[in-house]
């Protein structure tokens, strides 16, 4: 037994050293107030520029008191999955409000955004199933197909064309899912949802659509990108999460009545995880209540979001296709863009290097976020510095 651990053990630690000699170790640093615009890690004051805090809720004393009230009112834990004892109370007026903000006649509110992907797809897809998924969607998405065992189609990223020519030669008589991101996390464009409407219903498919980047920020009410584009009643299956716009934790699902039966059946990541404790339920439920009468947040978001990509785009920077509060600059190697990090960092800005395999090879990025609750002069400052260190390492001349 010796033998055998010392034989994972060396193959593990090789395994690390391969991902430090190509700059795709990670570790944990400590970001103290994360949720604010300025934040502290290793010991200096830096910028918040990668937080997914996009309005600024995080920390709203509103939200906070909602949730200490809801504490004290049903008690501090879930004690149990809900279809045990862990259905408490605070759920009843958490996916009541879900329900009325999405205009939906049934909805689930889950522990978090990758159990709610992971859980949706694997439980409505088997063997019998294809799912069609865009190249550049989350990895909770590619996770969940992978464990549902269904056949899994990619198509080029935002590609309609080749997603028809899959969907034309797929077999007519399997169960077909097509399922994006509504925001795509690491590029900041957006899914065109109206042409993946017409072909779920040309080829009979159903259409799922990750919100959690656009949740709280597309639609009057900031009910999503699929409400921005009225097709609310077109998608089959709307999730997203409570942890960026709406500053708390968790995840939700909304829809027909018999697809949230059917989650709450055979979905085992629902079914086997402990309900999510009353402080968070109620922090929800006031974040819900916020977002749709605070449309100031968004307006301070889009023009913030705009005003910044256009600066930056003016200086030759790499920007892609980013239409909304992800702003990524791309770099190319892993060794450049870990270096533009770390003097980003130097010069007071909070910038995370993203790497393969997050990203595709070659695609290593600085991704930039923007929140409502940023001066206009905190974004001049930023941007000044980003354009110096852009000159000084040569990403841009």
């Amino acid at each position: 037994m010796d033998s055998i651990r010392k034989y994972w053990k060396e193959e593990i630690i090789d395994e690390l050293t391969h991902l430090q000699q190509i700059l795709q170790k990670r570790s944990l640093v400590k970001a103290d107030g994360g949720q604010s615009t300025w934040l502290h890690m290793d010991d200096r004051k830096l910028l918040n520029l990668s937080s997914n805090n996009y309005l600024g809720l995080a920390g709203d004393e509103r939200i906070i008191k909602a949730g200490m009230v809801a504490a004290e009112r049903y008690g501090g834990g879930a004690a149990a999955s809900r279809l045990i004892v862990g259905n408490h109370p605070a759920y009843d007026e958490a996916e009541s409000t879900l329900k009325q903000w999405k205009g939906t006649d049934a909805g689930l509110i889950l522990g978090s955004g990758y159990t709610a992907n992971v859980g949706i797809i694997s439980a409505l897809m088997g063997r019998n199933g294809i799912v069609f998924s865009d190249k550049f969607n989350h990895a909770s998405i590619v996770d969940g197909i992978l464990l549902s065992r269904a056949e899994h189609k990619r198509y080029f990223h935002r590609d309609l064309n080749h997603l028809e020519a899959l969907l034309k030669g797929a077999d007519p008589h399997k169960r077909k899912l097509i399922v994006t991101d509504t925001v795509f996390s690491m590029d900041g464009d957006v899914a065109p949802l109206e042409g993946l409407v017409e072909l779920k219903d040309r080829y009979h498919a159903i259409l799922m659509v990750d919100e959690a980047h656009s949740s709280g920020i597309f639609g009057y009410r900031g009910e999503g990108l699929t409400h921005h584009l009225g097709l609310q009643d077109k998608v089959d299956i709307q999730m997203g999460t409570f942890s960026k716009a709406l500053g708390c934790y968790g995840a939700y699902v909304v829809g027909s009545q018999w697809l949230i039966d059917f989650l709450v059946n055979k979905m085992r990541s629902f079914i086997y995880t402990t309900g999510l404790p009353p402080f968070i339920l109620g922090s929800i439920c006031s974040a819900m209540q916020i977002v749709q009468t605070e449309q100031g947040r968004r307006e301070k978001l889009f023009n913030h979001s705009e005003y910044f990509r256009t600066s930056l785009s003016r200086f030759g920077f790499r920007m892609d296709e980013s239409e909304t509060q992800i702003i990524p600059l791309i770099i190319g190697s892993n060794e450049q863009t870990v270096r533009f990090s770390q003097r980003l960092q130097e010069e007071g800005i909070a910038a995370v290097a993203v790497r393969p395999p997050t990203v595709p090879e070659q695609q290593a990025r600085i991704r930039f976020t923007v929140m409502a609750t940023h001066q206009r002069n905190e974004l001049d400052w930023a941007i000044e510095k980003i354009v110096q260190v852009g000159r000084e390492i040569g990403v841009i001349l």
